[in-house]
């Protein structure tokens, strides 16, 4: 998704725990000297909110935000029900996300405009077994949270879109019980992932994507 942004001429923001990482995203970008980098956890409600406003004071407003912060686990059933690592993931998937919405929508708020855009899950839209209980509940959750700012938000100029694909190929599959790397090659990839957040960012201001489902092609 930074790339896309990038290459279309966005000022990029980049925020994750790992500085390191984001060094090196940073330097993959087409206009290195248009990115910041602002390394936090999306669990600090605090830092998230301070993160906001330099970010916004960087690029001139905070126009976009692409909330793709998320966890699973390896215990996933009712039947290896570990409340230490559920509880982890609602606090990334759900309470960060969250944290990480009211950090921007003052600065949206003011200018009166602003596209967020969530990555849920083909488990936040359908049950899925094999995502597991705390993931596919902190999708879902994620999912009605991006519905609530379209009807809340929409007359401050804020739209608010959920991104819901199946299977991406991204190194979270690797906690996945007895994953097939073969399977990568068939599966949606981030790319394609960010051609979908950058055509959500083009839309027409007066128009609000709810949602996108996505999946990879079944043969």
């Amino acid at each position: 998704m930074a790339r896309a942004f990038a290459g279309a001429g966005y000022n990029v923001a980049l925020t994750a725990r790992n500085r390191d990482s984001l060094e090196d995203v940073a330097a993959s970008l087409a206009d290195r000297d248009r990115a910041l980098i602002v390394p936090g956890d999306v669990t600090d409600r605090k830092a998230m909110a301070g993160l906001a406003g330099q970010i916004a004071d960087w690029g001139g407003g905070l126009h976009v935000l692409c909330n793709n912060a998320g966890v699973n686990i390896t215990k996933r059933t009712w039947a290896e029900l570990d409340w230490e690592s559920w509880d982890r993931v609602l606090e990334v998937n759900v309470t960060g996300a969250l944290n990480v919405i009211g950090a921007c929508l003052p600065v949206m708020r003011a200018q009166k405009n602003g596209i967020m855009i969530h990555t849920s899950s083909w488990a936040g839209r359908f049950h899925s077994s094999v995502s597991g209980v705390a993931y596919g509940a902190s999708k879902h959750a994620l999912s009605d949270i991006s519905a609530s700012l379209n009807g809340e938000e929409g007359a401050n100029g804020i739209r608010s879109t959920a991104l819901c694909p199946a299977e991406v190929a991204t190194p979270l599959l690797s906690k996945r019980p007895a994953f097939d790397t073969s399977r990568l090659a068939g599966m949606i990839q981030p790319e394609d992932m960010a051609e979908t957040a950058l055509y959500v960012a083009r839309m027409n201001p007066s128009v609000a994507i709810h949602e996108i489902v996505l999946a990879p092609v079944r043969h």
